[in-house]
């Protein structure tokens, strides 16, 4: 099992940046997990926004790239979102997730999540 504690949300003005967190917790190595990080702007259903393979190979939804960065931190065990240019379209609960799968690119195999936190771009 895995437990995924994230921080670093808040409030930017559009154009500005925020870096999330998500600190993963297991009895297992952090490098077994596909680590991603999804959002749920209000009324909407929630969408992949990026996700990084075991070999670090990534995938990112159109509408972030160029301006998200995924990254994880081995000595760490966290995984960060860098998130650069924001748009007010970016707001949203932002969630990290992981996965104990073969197709950590695919934003269907997810299924651990942590709490979520909120990002307000004004």
């Amino acid at each position: 099992d895995v437990q995924l504690v994230e921080s670093g949300g808040g409030s930017v003005q559009a154009g500005g940046s925020l870096r999330l967190s998500c600190v993963v917790v297991s009895g297992y190595a952090f490098s077994r997990w596909c680590m991603g990080w999804f959002r749920q702007p209000p009324g909407k259903e929630r969408e992949g926004v990026a996700a990084i393979d075991r070999d670090g190979s990534t995938n990112y939804a159109d509408s972030v790239k160029g301006r998200f960065t995924i990254s994880k931190d081995f000595a760490k065990n966290t995984l960060y979102l860098q998130m650069n240019s924001l748009k007010p379209e970016d707001a949203a609960m932002y969630y990290c997730a992981a996965a104990d799968s073969w197709l950590c690119l695919d934003f269907d195999a997810y299924v651990y999540w942590c709490q979520g936190t909120q990002v307000t771009v004004s």
